[in-house]
């Protein structure tokens, strides 16, 4: 059966050129087939639309009143085809996304480049904050992809999640600390140390799988923000975690100690794209750019 456009472009192709044989020619159909699409035409409006003459056709006058509304489809439908094929190229569009605070460091500013340096016509807009906030966005279709954090070691519910790397944790240590330089530590030596921990609950922070592994730090202050986290271990309040993607952007006065293997609390870093919902074109884009920088970045 044909789409109703398809029906409308076959009856302005034979009022143009007054034949049914002709416009089969031009549209490459055989004149039965445009005969056939016609009289469904005919069909649906109740009234004939061409008078049959011994040489082609001549619009009815029924014809001629829907003559100009056939032609107004025809435009808007080629203004949407060309609208589509510059949302599939890039050419415009726009793309809403969100990510943890870390993400921020390296992750997504360098996709963000990469991605308006290629398709600087669509417009980006970014939110921040926890995961869990960025997948309530993205069920509510507010995000089209969100970059999130998950300790749990198994993938993120709610969403579709696309793996993009395991990170690794350092030990964020005040200047002149005993353990700073080593090539790695381990959480028993740190057993007696106070930590700046990034919540009040430690299975809901970076801690999480260190305490599945029964490690119990001692938490001496609570700061959620990093800057105020490395403020705390720089003055000599404690140590902290800090992941693999935030070491880069750390204070040059603290000393970054990784984790020894066997400790070491890792936390999978995801793309998120909405469940059940198609991701526009420039989402599918930027997600093989967070995979490319992901790779770059390192496990």
């Amino acid at each position: 059966m044909p789409l109703p456009h398809e029906l409308y472009e076959v009856f302005l192709r034979v009022a143009r050129l007054d034949s049914f044989t002709a416009a089969a020619r031009s549209l490459g159909y055989t004149q039965s087939a445009v005969s056939r699409q016609i009289q469904v035409l005919e069909d649906e409006w109740g009234t004939p639309l061409f008078d049959r003459l011994p040489r082609g056709v001549r619009l009815t006058e029924a014809g001629r009143i829907l003559l100009p509304h056939a032609e107004a489809v025809g435009e808007r439908l080629r203004t949407a085809r060309a609208e589509l094929d510059v949302l599939r190229s890039l050419g415009a569009g726009r793309l809403r996304i969100g990510a943890f605070s870390t993400a921020d460091a390296a992750l997504l500013p360098r996709a963000l480049a990469a991605f308006r340096s290629r398709h600087p016509a669509v417009a980006v807009t970014r939110t921040e904050g926890p995961s869990a906030k960025h997948l309530a966005l993205l069920a509510a279709g507010d995000l089209d992809l969100a970059v999130i954090a998950d300790t749990s070691g198994r993938p993120p519910q709610g969403c579709t999640p696309h793996h993009l790397l395991d990170e690794r944790m350092y030990v964020a240590l005040p200047g002149g600390h005993r353990l700073a330089g080593r090539t790695d530590v381990r959480l028993a030596e740190l057993a007696d140390e106070e930590w700046i921990a990034g919540g009040t609950r430690p299975e809901e922070t970076l801690m999480r799988s260190a305490l599945e592994g029964g490690f119990r730090p001692r938490t001496g202050f609570v700061a959620a923000d990093w800057i105020a986290k490395q403020g705390f271990v720089a003055a000599g309040l404690g140590v902290t975690l800090i992941p693999a993607l935030a070491a880069s952007s750390a204070r040059a006065d603290l000393s970054l100690v990784p984790l020894h293997p066997d400790d070491t609390p890792r936390r999978q870093v995801y793309a998120a794209t909405a469940r059940g919902s198609a991701p526009s074109p420039a989402a599918l884009a930027f997600l093989a750019l967070l995979k490319e920088t992901a790779r770059g970045l390192g496990s």
